[in-house]
This record gives structure tokens, C-alpha cells and sequence, in this order.
């Protein structure tokens, strides 16, 4: 009961830290792309996508990846002229501060134009995060106006520009580049310095290592408690991959933290990690499920619960395909996708195919039942209606059968789980029966005998059950005396039976011959009797009376003919 428990509370722990880290939080919801309006609403009025708080940080982000400060400055809240004049130096410098010192947490994505109630933030406003630079700090807070053509768009307010100055010094005075040769800053691929590429890239085998290390040390209390409780296989167990890859990739995230990379690049990189992650976690959650269902599985195989074992191995397929959909529809959730439409076809398709497959659902289920109930077991002889055979395997679809013929027998689970199987190989002892005929002249003294001694016979031998021994006289027949001949053999072989059954046989037989009692044959008895011989006189006026009775019918139908002419 304690291992039992103990295994369940180890599943439900990896089931709860299965959940991927939210590593960049509301970082994550800010650059998350923002869905199509539905088709029930009106399609969006703002050709730069500024109708939500959301819409506008990343469309200023993406036009400030392209250098496009002058359509990044259309996202910032200022006059018409001081956007002609500073909104491009305004945008590229925010951009660098927004790289380098925005932090925060943030909600949920909100539907168009609806507001999170905040407290202190006045109707018409937002706030997304906190943005820090040494002394400095400000709010990233956004404003609700309208556009010259009267559409409702959001901006990044004035208050926080006012402040731009300031943060820009901060974040100016602690730039590592100014350390660093000018061609590693320079050249930015993908919209990232090269330094912060190559520190990547080293970061791998530095998480790697620290990952490894980390997993040996905590394995160490593990093999202890492995070798002092005999579970040897355990104490002997190596580092696991899954766990290695879920280590390392944590702690190449915590380093990387101090790379302060580009806000988009960053978003782009916590991507990576969580799907990382997501797939370290299904991959122990894999390993942890297949080893608890095992190990339930081995428990009662070794009782002798062989259908129990089998359904255990139905349900760790069911459940590694549910863990590898649930995983891949993760990693679809963190790349963006919706999945409202892909649950929603799921939903349809699946209807679809249950209404397509009745049949194989319905053996699916069956499968499950026999296996539940234990009715039947690999290596059982069963008998399934009027075929009888020993079950080789019982898959998901069917039952496959080795008949008497030795021929290979499939029947569908669901018609298995609503016939009537006859398992032959539960049966604890062996039904005797068997009808013994006798002659009709034995004499009832003599068949007082053969009942005794047939009762003797069959209580004398030590594999009969001596209190169902049953012989008794059934029926007085047109062809025999019938004896009827009625007790279990203690034997669950048939092979033992029959030769229990052949010993009884051949004894029963032996007394009989040396008795005046004989065995019924089939016969008939055919009685004649002997009549007194017809003269010849008799026979010769039985032959003329017929002859004349013959010649009176042929006029009578000739004279009926002459009246027709007429």
C-alpha cells in the first residue's frame, strides 16, 4: 500500500511540474501577435494595427527592428510637429531603452477595445510593465485617443516619453559593448549583436555541464536510499537524458538573463525554451507513466491477474498518445497558433470519426471489457459459442484464437464481450458422465451387482470426487437397460482427465465381461409366423375374380363414352 502510494504521489508531482515555466511572463503576452478580429465584428479600422495596448508595443517593435523610426514614431503620443521633427530620434532611442530596461508582469490579452480595470490608472490608460534603468524608472503606459478619421487607437503616452531622457543616460552608461570589439557589435544578425550570439552559443555546453553536475548531485541521497532498500536496478541507473535536457535548458535560461538581448530576439528565445521545456517534461512524464504502468503491470502478472496486465499495456499506449497530443498542441499554444479553430476541428473530425468507426470503437470497448473482467487470459482454452480453441492474444480490435484445427481464429472484441464464452480452463475438476446400456435379459439381481461394483470402481480411485459419484438406473429402453454413470474428476488438465476417464472405462468393461451382465448392441428383432398353404383351386379363383372386376370397369367407362357421341 505504501509503494502504491508512493508511486502516485511521485506521478501527480511530475504531473504539476510538467506545466512549462512561464519564464517570460507577461513579456510573452506583450509580443504576442494579436489575433484576427472574429468574423461576427467589424474588420480592424487601423492600418498599423493600434486598436489594443498589445497591437500597438508590437507593431512599434517590429517597425523599430526595420529601422523604420519614422512609422515607429506613429505609435508614440505627441504633436503632429514634434513628430515631424524628433518622433524618429524619440522611437529609435525607446526602442534601446525598451530592449534593455523593460520589466514588468502583465495580464492577459484583452479583446479589442476593452480595458484592464488597474488600480490608480485613470479611464482612457494602461499600463504594460515597469521600465528601469539605475535611479531611473517609468511606467509603460499606454493612452487611448482618436485618430484624425475619429478611430479609437492607443498610443505610448507622453508621461512616458517624458521620461525617455533620463532611462536613455541609464541605459547608455551601462552598455557592455563599449567594452567589446566594434565588428562584435556591428554585425547584428537576425536583428542581434554577434557578441550575444557567440555568449550563446557558449552558454550551451556551460549549461550542459552545470546540468549534469547538478543531476549527479542530487542522484547521490537517491542511490543511498536505492542501495539500502535492495532496489538495485535503481542505485545502478545513470544520469536521464530527459532530465539532463529539462536541466540544462533551465539553467541556459537563468544565464542568459545577463545578455539583456533585444526585446523581440528575447521573446523569440523564451519561445525556444518553453518548447524545449515542454518537450523535456513529456519526455520524463513518458518515461515516469511507462515505468508506474509496468510496474502495476509486473504486480499482477505475478498474481496471476493476467487480464489486469494486459489492460495496463491498453492503457499505456492510450496514455503516451494522449501525452504526445497534449504536448504537441503545447507547443503549438507557445508558437502562436490558435487553437480554439484546431480543438474546435478536433472536436468535428473526432465526431466524424466515431460516427465513421461505430464498429471499431465498439471493439475497442469490448477489448477493455474483457480485459476488466478478466473472463479470459492469454493460454486459456475457452470456448466461443460452437469453436473451441486456446486464446493466443487479445489486442485492441480482436481476440485471436488457435482452434482444435489448429487454425488461426480472429473474433472482434465486441462480439466477444456480447456472446457467451465458456472458459474451459477455470474449471477446477472435470465433469464424468457417460450412459451405460445393457442387455434387455439382464435380471434385475444381476444388474443390482453391476451397479454395486460400478459404484466400487469409481469410489476407488483416488483422482474421483467420492461425493458426486452417481450411479443410478435412468431408463428401462426399447433397446437396453440404461445405467447412467455421473462424477467429477479432481484435475484441471484434459489430458489427465481423459486418462482417468479411460482407466474407469476399462474397468467398468472388465467386471461386465466377467459377469452374466452384457452391453446392449444395436439390434432389431424381426418375429415370423407360419399360415397354412392356399390350394391351387383358391389362388386360380382369386385371379379370375380380379380379372372380372377389371373387365366390368372397362365396359362401364365404354358405354359412358357411346352416350358422349350422341
Amino acid at each position: 500500500m505504501n509503494n502504491s502510494f508512493r508511486r502516485l504521489a511521485f506521478l501527480a508531482l511530475v504531473l504539476a511540474v510538467r506545466v512549462p515555466l512561464s519564464a517570460q511572463g507577461a513579456l510573452g503576452a506583450l509580443l504576442q501577435t494579436p489575433a484576427p478580429a472574429n468574423a461576427s465584428t467589424k474588420a480592424t479600422a487601423d492600418p498599423l494595427g493600434r486598436d489594443t495596448p498589445y497591437g500597438t508595443v508590437f507593431g512599434f517593435l517590429q517597425q523599430a527592428e526595420k529601422t523604420n523610426y519614422s512609422v515607429a514614431a506613429q505609435y508614440l503620443y505627441m504633436s503632429p510637429s514634434r513628430r515631424q521633427v524628433e518622433g524618429a530620434a524619440v522611437a529609435e532611442d525607446l526602442k534601446e531603452v525598451m530592449d534593455r530596461a523593460y520589466s514588468g508582469t502583465l495580464g492577459s490579452k484583452l479583446p479589442d477595445g476593452e480595458q484592464q480595470e488597474s488600480e490608480g490608472v485613470p479611464a482612457g490608460r494602461q499600463r504594460l510593465g515597469m521600465i528601469s534603468a539605475g535611479d531611473a524608472e517609468a511606467n509603460l503606459e499606454l493612452v487611448r485617443v482618436s485618430d484624425p478619421s475619429g478611430t479609437k487607437i492607443w498610443l505610448i503616452s507622453s508621461d512616458t516619453l517624458a521620461k525617455l531622457p533620463e532611462l536613455y543616460d541609464q541605459v547608455s552608461a551601462r552598455k557592455v559593448e563599449t567594452r567589446l570589439p566594434q565588428w562584435m557589435v556591428k554585425y547584428q544578425p537576425g536583428g542581434m549583436p554577434l557578441w550575444q550570439w557567440l555568449a550563446l552559443v557558449l552558454l550551451i555546453p556551460v549549461a550542459a555541464g552545470a546540468g549534469w553536475l547538478l543531476l549527479v548531485v542530487l542522484q547521490i541521497p537517491v542511490h543511498w536510499w536505492a542501495q539500502k532498500h535492495g532496489h538495485t536496478e535503481l542505485a545502478a541507473r545513470s544520469v536521464s537524458r530527459p532530465a539532463w535536457l529539462l536541466a540544462g535548458i533551465l539553467i541556459h535560461r537563468i544565464l542568459a538573463r545577463y545578455l539583456r538581448m533585444p526585446l523581440l530576439q528575447r521573446h523569440y528565445y523564451f519561445q525556444f525554451v518553453e518548447v524545449a521545456v515542454i518537450i523535456g517534461a513529456n519526455w520524463i512524464l513518458w518515461r515516469v507513466v511507462r515505468w508506474f504502468l509496468q510496474s502495476v503491470r509486473n504486480q499482477a502478472l505475478s498474481r496471476g491477474h493476467g487480464g489486469t496486465g494486459s489492460l495496463m499495456l491498453l492503457g499505456e499506449r492510450l496514455i503516451k498518445a494522449f501525452i504526445f497530443v497534449m504536448a504537441l498542441f503545447l507547443i503549438l499554444g507557445v508558437l502562436g497558433f490558435n487553437l480554439t479553430t484546431a480543438l474546435a476541428g478536433v472536436g468535428i473530425g473526432t465526431l466524424a470519426v466515431g460516427f465513421g468507426a461505430q464498429q471499431t470503437i465498439a471493439n475497442l470497448f469490448g477489448g477493455v471489457s474483457v480485459l476488466g473482467d478478466e473472463v479470459i487470459r492469454v493460454g486459456d482454452v475457452c470456448k466461443f459459442g460452437d469453436r473451441t480453441g486456446t486464446v493466443e492474444d487479445i489486442g485492441l480490435r480482436s481476440t485471436r484464437v488457435r482452434t482444435e484445427e489448429k487454425t488461426l481464429l480472429a473474433i472482434p472484441n465486441g462480439t466477444v464481450a456480447t456472446i457467451n464464452v465458456e472458459n474451459l480452463s477455470r474449471r477446477d475438476k472435470i465433469l464424468f458422465k457417460t450412459v451405460l446400456g445393457f442387455h434387455l435379459d439382464t435380471s434385475s439381481d444381476h444388474l443390482r451387482e453391476v451397479l454395486s461394483e460400478i459404484r466400487r470402481v469409481i469410489g476407488s480411485n483416488p483422482k474421483v470426487e467420492n461425493s458426486t459419484v452417481r450411479v443410478r438406473l435412468v431408463e428401462l429402453g426399447s433397446a437396453a437397460i440404461n445405467v447412467e454413470v455421473v462424477c467429477y474428476v479432481m484435475t484441471m488438465e484434459f489430458d489427465k482427465f481423459a486418462e482417468v476417464r479411460e482407466e474407469l472405462l476399462l474397468q467398468i468393461m472388465k467386471f461386465v465381461e466377467d459377469s452374466p451382465a452384457n452391453f446392449a448392441s444395436p439390434s432389431q428383432t424381426l418375429y415370423l409366423s407360419q399360415d397354412s398353404i392356399a390350394t391351387k383351386e383358391k389362388t386360380d379363383d382369386a385371379v379370375n375374380e380380379i380379372l372380372d372386376q377389371n373387365r366390368g370397369r372397362k365396359n362401364a367407362g365404354d358405354g359412358k363414352n357411346v352416350s358422349s357421341d350422341d
